[in-house]
């Protein structure tokens, strides 16, 4: 047979093979309505970075404004996500015995003398998806809070304005109680356990952020991580708690976490265990959301993963900016349908 025939022969069989193979979700991906979604998201006034993945494969990747998505950025409460994780991998690891597990237990003599005797009925679970009924911290009571001398003490001795596991209640002082329960309960601090759980399997770094005046580390905001490895983070969930082969978090957590447990009356979406969840481009969609516009959205039926970071000073126009991001991660999602 001659080369030319050879070669002839050659490029036929992998025609035929190729006809015969499910094609990778890429293929399906439609470009200029990708790249005009892309666009429309750098046209946000706040935007900084862009990333998507299909299937593990990065699709787009944009920086705006002098930023990039290897830069650190401070992805505000978005480290609620982060902090479920840890939280998940401390129940993988019988450090923290389950979500039922009372916070009281974990916290001991960090729980104020004066505290409503109730908040022995404040559960993990309850931290997680916000549901603890002590009045908030968030909002309006921000600035006292972390004025205090002491965050933990401060957050347990709120008056309860809702029942535990109750009405959502969203809190950034529950995600630091559980920072404080992950550092009591391991021995060691929120960082570590971070580097250690996280960082060192997904191959991602995790600088140190702010810590309280006990020295605990701040659970559920000021965390500084760069967009790609929030990608990383994401794609971690997609794949049900694996990462290159590898079981970093189990499944069965990630199924807990993208489960309904309450809604949330800023932006009417469902919330688990530090998600939000949602319908966009009529499909499930998984997101953690940080002041500012710091966002990681996971779609599973798509195979997809989407980070958005952006300028987290004030102000942020919350819920209402939300929506535009929302619109044009609908707008990705759809290029990709």
């Amino acid at each position: 047979m001659s080369s030319l025939l050879r070669r002839s022969w050659h490029l036929s069989i992998l025609t035929i093979t190729l006809a015969g193979m499910a094609l990778p979700a890429m293929a399906a991906i439609d470009r200029p309505a990708l790249e005009e979604a892309a666009q429309r998201i750098g046209d946000l006034p706040r935007t900084h970075t862009l990333l998507m993945a299909i299937d593990g494969d990065t699709v787009i990747e944009r920086g705006w404004r002098g930023h990039d998505v290897d830069e650190t950025a401070n992805i505000k409460s978005l480290s609620k996500v982060l902090i479920s994780t840890l939280v998940g991998a401390a129940i993988a690891r019988d450090v923290i015995q389950g979500v039922d597990q009372p916070i009281t237990d974990l916290l001991g003599d960090r729980v104020p003398a004066e505290a409503d005797p109730r908040v022995a009925d404040i559960q993990v679970g309850h931290l997680l998806s916000m549901q603890a009924g002590l009045e908030r911290t968030s909002g309006a009571n921000y600035g006292g809070w972390v004025a205090s001398d002491d965050w933990v003490g401060n957050a347990l001795s709120r008056p309860f304005v809702a029942d535990p596991g109750g009405r959502m209640l969203y809190s950034t002082g529950n995600s630091h109680l559980l920072s404080a329960a992950l550092t009591d309960a391991s021995g060691r601090d929120t960082l570590t356990l971070m580097r250690e759980w996280l960082g060192t399997p997904l191959e991602i770094a995790i600088p140190p952020w702010t810590r309280d005046p006990q020295g605990i580390y701040f659970g559920g905001n000021e965390m500084g991580l760069s967009p790609r490895a929030l990608l990383k983070i994401g794609e971690l969930y997609r794949q049900k708690g694996m990462y290159d082969g590898e079981r970093v978090l189990p499944a069965e957590w990630v199924e807990r976490s993208w489960q309904t447990r309450t809604r949330s009356h800023f932006n009417q979406d469902d919330y688990g265990y530090g998600w939000f969840i949602t319908q966009l481009a009529d499909t499930a969609v998984y997101y953690g959301w940080g002041y500012g516009g710091q966002l990681l959205f996971v779609v599973p039926a798509h195979d997809a993963t989407i980070v958005m970071t952006a300028d987290p000073t004030p102000p942020s126009n919350g819920s209402n900016y939300l929506d535009r991001v929302k619109a044009a991660a609908t707008d990705l999602i759809e290029a990709i349908d």
